[in-house]
């Protein structure tokens, strides 16, 4: 029963994550990208990298929460949909809006600290992404876990990222960052409930 749910999960996934790069390449074609098209290429994928970063996180907070297990088995793929977003997005930037000019490049991250912060998230998430997969869970055993972790540090740096980048409009970064501390703090309430049980 499981299996076929999870299963089915996995194919609803696929096609939802498909549907932002598909909509961008129709724009693309259809000359629809708005007057700014690099920034809007840049800012979809970002957003849905920051999407797919928090519904990953959402999968443990909705066990704890229903005490199902099966989601659980959704949340490397929902990973490396954040990390296939998260590349387009630097891969905008890099390319389209800098076209490899490393030292243009190297004086945006000095006047934008919001660069660097982005930056440095999507460093954080190729060890992950590279690890995703059973063989590395095997090797590393407990250490795969720890090194996870760093999707905590990944998930506030992003919204931090966002943050600054809008500047004076923070509606929709706040948005995001209630909702980062609502599946934050769900998981620390069922911690200290276990560590009062405990006592």
């Amino acid at each position: 029963m499981y299996a076929q749910r999870i299963f089915y999960a996995k194919c609803v996934i696929w096609a939802l994550a498909c549907m932002p790069i598909i909509r961008l390449i129709w724009l693309g074609v259809n000359d629809d990208l708005t007057a700014n098209p690099v920034e809007f290429v840049e800012r979809s994928t970002g957003t849905w990298a920051l999407i797919f970063l928090l519904l990953s996180l959402s999968m443990t907070p909705i066990r704890l929460l229903t005490k199902q297990v099966w989601q659980i088995q959704l949340r490397r793929l929902l990973g490396l949909w954040m990390f296939f977003y998260a590349c387009l997005h630097i891969t905008t930037y890099v390319w389209l809006d800098y076209s490899f000019v490393w030292s243009d490049i190297a004086k945006d991250i000095i006047k934008h600290p919001y660069v660097i912060v982005g930056f440095i998230a999507f460093l954080l998430t190729i060890p992950l992404a590279a690890t995703s997969n059973a063989a590395m869970i095997k090797r590393l055993k407990t250490k795969w876990k720890l090194l996870h972790k760093a999707v905590y540090l990944i998930s506030i740096l992003a919204i931090l990222h966002f943050w600054w980048l809008v500047k004076k409009d923070v509606t929709e970064p706040f948005y995001y960052a209630s909702v980062l501390v609502v599946l934050l703090g769900i998981r620390v309430y069922f911690y200290l409930k276990k560590v009062n049980n405990q006592v």
